[in-house]
């Protein structure tokens, strides 16, 4: 599901919707379809003075950020490449977490970041996947996995705070429209609207509604399963992500690509803690 909205997002940039429209389009779409989920559960929507700084910090860094380089560089790059460079947050999450003291240096997830490190080298150097004119593309989207990682360690320090996961999200939702609605009216990015809908406006609600459901799945799952076995999501969404991009926008992809997209994979496999270091 989650690697579907990659795709989707180059088809609702092509005629040229803006990101801060498309964010406001989203959030507005999560916290629709999560309030009535709210209130079947009978959870409160949670918006006490203690939460704020929790909302706020996971609408930014989760979903403002990388939501709106993510839309940005969308025109700009092959889908199955921005799929690829997703998968880069542990690359970043971890030196932050070993900076941060919540992590020891480890030689077998150090090598881990160096693979992912190679392959946005093998994408972005000359002569790679993109070419020289998106080298500044990559480099905007290498944003996205930066700011999920710091949302990503803030986690991890802070917790939830007892907050459902469709709760968190709804805050978040709330909290990002009240804050880039009136920005996409100034800047005159307006959410698309009109009538009858496109492929480009279909595209937009459609990834709305998968991310705001595969997002809260992903939280509950951590709770679930705990976060060695969720982060194991990096390997479906970006392996996903380039086959959906194959198959509905016919992108066809070079060596550079492949060897980029395997040297992720066993990046992410070497980063990710062994099940026997689970807090």
């Amino acid at each position: 599901t989650w690697g579907l909205t990659v795709p989707l997002m180059r088809v609702a940039v092509s005629t040229g919707y803006q990101p801060l429209g498309i964010l406001v389009w989203q959030s507005a779409i999560a916290a629709a379809l999560l309030l009535p989920c709210l209130r079947a559960m009978r959870l409160p929507l949670a918006f006490e003075r203690r939460h704020l700084g929790l909302f706020a910090i996971v609408a930014f860094f989760g979903a403002a950020l990388p939501g709106y380089f993510s839309f940005l560089t969308a025109a700009w790059l092959p889908a199955g490449v921005r799929a690829i460079i997703i998968a880069a947050v542990p690359m970043f999450a971890l030196p932050m977490a070993i900076a941060l003291g919540g992590e020891r240096p480890d030689a077998r997830r150090a090598l881990g970041v160096l693979l992912g490190t190679a392959a946005i080298a093998v994408i972005a150097l000359p002569g790679g996947e993109v070419g020289t004119i998106a080298v500044g593309a990559v480099l905007l989207a290498l944003i996205s996995p930066l700011s999920y990682a710091i949302e990503a360690n803030y986690l991890a320090w802070r917790g939830p705070r007892g907050l459902h996961p469709f709760q968190l999200l709804f805050g978040t939702s709330v909290l990002i429209l009240a804050v880039c609605w009136p920005l996409a009216e100034a800047t005159g990015q307006r959410p698309p609207h009109g009538w009858p809908w496109g492929a480009a406006e279909w595209a937009v609600v459609i990834s709305g509604v998968l991310n705001a459901f595969a997002y809260s799945g992903y939280i509950w799952l951590i709770g679930q399963a705990g976060s060695v076995f969720a982060s194991q999501i990096g390997y479906l969404v970006t392996g996903f992500g380039v086959l959906w991009s194959m198959a509905l926008l016919g992108e066809s992809y070079g060596a550079g690509l492949w060897l980029a997209l395997g040297l992720m994979l066993v990046g992410v496999a070497l980063v990710q803690p062994r099940a026997g270091a689970e807090r």
